[in-house]
């Protein structure tokens, strides 16, 4: 019974500790800039996730994708399937795959300006840049035009941009950065990526 009453005033206390830091909390009334990076599985995965608690709140949403293709995949299949978002996918695939720096970098740019114009256009609540990381690291687009895209966007549109290796200097202006750390993977094990896990 002691225990019982320890716990539970241990647990009040921690509840009124929590609500007083969530007194002091202040809404930016503005959309916040998500960074998604890291060596490990989830940075996509995690943005669609986020997607969909969006649409549960009936906002509006679209995806640029910067590298994936022509590659199929089963959560550009489920949106599709949905109707509710807007989705252009706009590289030509992996980057070891085009093997072209030139036509990469001109698709990394149309694909900003598609989302440059999403982000200012004040239609949507969030856009979702996926492996737009990928295309600053091999320097297709720079992080300056990025941060100035962000900056340019409507204040009620979020955005979260995938993909690892983020630049320092995106991860300093986003408002909230996540880095997924690989511990293990199958494909280190000689498994191929797998429908329903991997894409």
């Amino acid at each position: 019974m002691t225990d019982d009453i320890d716990h539970k005033q241990k647990m009040q206390a921690v509840q009124a500790k929590q609500r007083e830091k969530v007194s002091e909390l202040k809404d930016p009334e503005k959309g916040l800039v998500l960074v998604h990076t890291g060596n490990g599985k989830g940075k996509s995965s995690s943005a669609f996730g986020v997607i969909i608690r969006a649409l549960g709140w009936k906002q509006k949403v679209g995806v640029i994708q910067f590298i994936k293709g022509t590659w199929i995949t089963g959560e550009r299949q489920f949106f599709n399937r949905l109707g509710e978002v807007t989705w252009h996918t706009m590289g030509e695939g992996f980057t070891w795959d085009t093997q072209d720096k030139d036509r990469d970098i001109a698709a990394a740019a149309a694909a900003f300006a598609k989302g440059r114009e999403m982000m200012e256009s004040g239609d949507y609540d969030l856009i979702v840049m996926d492996e737009i990381n990928i295309a600053l690291r091999y320097d297709y687009l720079s992080v300056e035009e990025v941060i100035a895209g962000l900056e340019a966007r409507d204040k009620r549109t979020g955005v979260i941009l995938t993909g690892r290796d983020a630049k320092p200097a995106l991860c300093d202006y986003a408002d909230l950065v996540t880095e997924m750390t690989e511990l293990k993977h199958p494909f280190q094990n000689g498994i191929k990526a797998q429908r329903g896990v991997d894409f």
